[in-house]
């Protein structure tokens, strides 16, 4: 695991880190990655409360 903390690679400000999971052998693992950029004057500016970005090829994710 790394220990250096995560950037935006737009305008190089800290964000913070999130954790996603992948399946792997039918056990979901943790995967820790850079979350949305929050700074208004970046071009990768994530609003707070907006709804996450889905990724091409990817079902929705389902609450239950």
């Amino acid at each position: 695991m790394d220990s250096s903390e995560h950037i935006c690679p737009v305008c190089g400000q800290p964000v913070e880190t999130v954790v996603k999971r992948h399946k792997t052998l039918g056990v979901w693992v943790p995967v820790w990655v850079a979350g949305p950029c929050r700074n208004p004057a970046c071009e990768a500016y994530v609003a707070e409360g907006a709804e996450p970005v889905q990724e091409p090829g990817k079902p929705a994710a389902k609450n239950s």
